[in-house]
């Protein structure tokens, strides 16, 4: 929605203690939704094909044969970031090891087609941000604000992959889509999950 300069108004919710209202227009309990009027969508792939194919410019590629793939690796994003953030979720040191090599494969299979992607970048599809880019973004931020203190240097051995993240990190759409209570949010999480990583931050 900041892509494409909509106007909208966010509503945060405590995810532990999901409100009525909440529950009846998320048939599957999770966030986001996005309210239409009185119609809402839910699930964010759904949510934004929606906007996509409703307000300009379009994220998506024209050409029907880099759309599916586009949509093909927007899918991805469920395996790649379990991937990520089995490694600050992990709850020893040797845990979170293995969750490195299975993140390791998945960071492959993204720095492979980077660079298969036959143009210079800096976003997935080139100069301009596509849906595919707005997918990622969340789980990098994620797995970037906790590799600070941990610092594993996981991304650093795909440099695509590590180029890819830094522009996205420091674009304004991006930063922008995060509540200013997400750190102390995201902190809580470790803590309350035992993550290995959690006492690298203090409780919130």
């Amino acid at each position: 929605m900041r892509a494409k300069a909509v106007d909208f108004k966010v509503t945060y919710i405590n995810l532990r203690e999901k409100p009525d209202w909440f529950l009846k227009i998320s048939p599957h309990g999770k966030v986001p939704v996005l309210s239409v009027g009185d119609v809402p969508l839910f699930e964010s792939n759904a949510i934004a094909e929606y906007l996509d194919e409703t307000v300009a410019p379009r994220l998506h590629p024209e050409d029907p044969i880099r759309r599916a793939q586009n949509r093909a690796w927007t899918d991805f994003v469920p395996d790649f970031s379990s991937a990520l953030s089995g490694v600050y979720y992990a709850k020893t040191p040797q845990a979170a090891a293995e969750a490195m090599e299975l993140a390791r494969v998945r960071l492959g299979r993204v720095e492979k087609a980077i660079g298969e992607r036959g143009h210079d970048g800096p976003f997935f599809n080139g100069p301009d941000l596509s849906l595919v880019d707005c997918a990622y973004a969340p789980f990098f931020q994620r797995f970037e604000f906790v590799e600070k203190r941990l610092q594993t240097g996981l991304l650093k051995e795909f440099p695509n992959v590590q180029a890819w993240a830094d522009v996205l990190l420091a674009d304004e759409r991006v930063i922008g889509s995060v509540a200013d209570s997400f750190p102390d949010a995201f902190k809580t999480m470790l803590h309350r999950r035992e993550s290995h990583a959690a006492p690298l931050f203090e409780a919130a």
